[in-house]
């Protein structure tokens, strides 16, 4: 019998009440099959049930407890345990820490999507999660106080700037036109040179440029780890995101709504796509930009650091005619990366390839490319729907996250196509388990899945300040794994990063990527036909040699190439 989840017994109470009739149900099942995401936010949405009243149903029939946070002080260390990215996302912060259970405040509890990626991210010897509900524009507020607190301002920026002064109106009395003058001024256009470029030397894969109470604060992210970089005069705010707005094509007088852009630079011999995100959040609005090089996409999937043996079952699965291979992961761990250097490669005037995404990451020439949008109908299901009437031979979806997207993928890819995609979960066998719960027909999987593969980005020593280090054997013996600790010993010295100007003293210089490859033979598709636990179907593909993520993880560590604390870091669930 299946089990029921929060989310049924939420409509079920709701029924019970009077509350949802049977063609609002219909509707809110409809929505949902559609676009996935929580019932919860639906109902909101829908304005057949309040946040406050949807609070109370799930504190008084669902033992989950509310909390006021406007009356709640949060300890800045603990809130800064989840990314704020992935808190800003899912409407969420962490607010206390007893032993090794994390107590995390949702706007959304049933938000099943949000809890897997709290699992993911968390410390490793953080084992359980507890969840309260608190008004949403609570949570808001107190992470914007808690990732927007002032600090000293780097007027060195300001120094390495020619031209005079910059002087914008007060928040209380702004002007768009002068805004916009101030944006072409020389020195704002300087200074949002100097960040973008300064972002790249550093190699970082974002800017986050955020308005605080006092000033503009400015953060790379570098290898996977965000690092303050600098802070402007909080009288250059206006200017500096309207400059940013401007060169994305966004409306700089619209402050109120989310906004999405993306504009393009050239570097020497490089072109870059910066896909940029402005936020509304307490003290202005908070642009994030990722920058996406190109030239990583023609490395090919040999040079992006995956060992031998789980690129050769990754290999083998892109040579079938036909099926579905699916990269799992949390945010952040390269699949995007993966799947275009795939496209890339399969990339030739005789194939017809298509992609549906949220967003676009790269715009690559030859192959057709569809930006999903569900405000106008265009979800990831209807695009693909429209993708197969095309004649595809190769189809990438973004990410699938309900059943109707993988109902029509699976099927997609059992009729002669290519299917590539992107699930949330721990491990490749998790991929199997997570279909199943989207309500996918066992046999449909055991006849379309070629492969599902795991994957980490694991960040490599410094070659600069890389120094041996001494690890005890008992030390290696309780990690686990499937490599022998007595050949492990034998590879010694094993290594570290000192911390050097280059690495900015943290140890580390670039990223590996860590695979685990689990191709779908005879006796595994037997087992998912039976339903068995993915432990089981592990156990049995590790005895058929497949490689863990700990185990390449491990072999990176054992080659030199990486530090134990990376190891336990991106294999946290193992």
């Amino acid at each position: 019998m299946k089990k029921r989840t929060i989310s049924d017994k939420l409509l079920d109470l709701l029924q019970e009440k009077n509350i949802l009739g049977k063609p609002q149900l219909k509707k809110i099942l409809n929505i949902h099959k559609k676009r996935g995401g929580s019932i919860g936010k639906i109902l909101i949405g829908e304005k057949i049930i309040s946040h406050k009243d949807l609070m109370i149903f799930l504190s008084a029939e669902l033992d989950i407890p509310p909390i006021d946070l406007s009356k709640y002080k949060v300890d800045p260390n603990v809130a800064k345990l989840i990314p704020e990215k992935l808190a800003v996302k899912h409407i969420l912060i962490p607010i206390s820490r007893i032993g090794n259970t994390l107590t995390v405040a949702m706007s959304d509890p049933t938000d099943i999507l949000a809890i897997d990626d709290i699992k993911s991210t968390v410390p490793r010897d953080i084992e359980n999660i507890d969840t309260v509900i608190a008004a949403g524009n609570d949570i808001k507020e107190t992470l914007a106080r808690t990732f927007g607190a002032p600090g000293e301002d780097l007027s060195s920026v300001i120094k390495g700037v020619d031209g005079e002064s910059v002087e914008v109106v007060e928040e209380e009395k702004i002007d768009i036109s002068e805004i916009t003058a101030e944006s072409q001024k020389a020195p704002i256009v300087k200074i949002v040179s100097l960040i973008l470029n300064e972002a790249l030397r550093a190699r970082a894969s974002d800017i986050h440029i955020e308005p605080c109470e006092r000033d503009l604060r400015v953060r790379y992210r570098v290898d996977g780890t965000l690092r303050e970089a600098l802070r402007l005069p909080r009288k250059n705010q206006n200017a500096v995101l309207a400059r940013i707005k401007i060169m994305s094509r966004l409306d700089i007088t619209e402050s109120r709504i989310p906004q999405d852009g993306r504009f393009r630079i050239k570097l020497g011999q490089r072109e870059i796509d910066f896909r940029v995100s402005v936020l509304p959040i307490s003290f202005g609005n908070k642009i994030v930009l990722r920058a996406l090089d190109k030239s990583n996409l023609s490395v090919g999937l040999d040079k992006l650091g995956f060992l031998e043996k789980p690129l050769s079952a990754f290999t083998k699965a892109l040579e079938k005619p036909f099926g579905m291979i699916l990269l799992t992961g949390p945010t952040g761990s390269g699949k995007s990366t993966t799947l275009y250097s795939i496209i890339n490669k399969l990339n030739t005037p005789e194939k017809n390839i298509v992609t549906i995404e949220d967003p676009v990451e790269y715009e690559v020439e030859g192959i057709t490319q569809i930006q999903a949008n569900a405000d106008i109908g265009l979800t990831f299901a209807n695009g693909l729907r429209s993708i197969l009437r095309q004649s595809p031979d190769i189809v990438m979806v973004g990410e699938i996250r309900d059943f109707e997207t993988a109902d029509i993928a699976i099927k997609a890819s059992l009729t002669g196509q290519i299917v590539l995609s992107t699930l949330h979960t721990n491990d490749a066998a998790g991929a199997i388990t997570r279909l199943i719960d989207m309500g996918v027909e066992p046999f449909l999987i055991a006849a379309s899945l070629v492969l599902p593969a795991a994957q980490r980005l694991q960040r490599k020593i410094c070659p600069r300040c890389k120094e041996p280090v001494d690890i005890p054997r008992a030390v290696l013996e309780r990690i686990g794994g499937n490599i022998n600790i007595d050949a492990l010993m034998k590879r010694r010295p094993f290594y570290r990063g000192k911390g050097c100007p280059r690495c900015n003293n943290s140890g580390y210089m670039g990223r590996l990527g860590v695979l685990e490859a689990l191709p779908i033979d005879d006796e595994i598709r037997d087992m998912i036909i039976k339903r068995v636990p993915n432990d089981e179907i592990k156990k049995y593909a590790v005895s058929r040699g497949m490689m863990t993520l700990r185990d390449s993880a491990l072999e990176n560590f054992a080659a030199g190439l990486t530090t134990l604390e990376e190891v336990l870091r991106i294999t946290t669930g193992e």
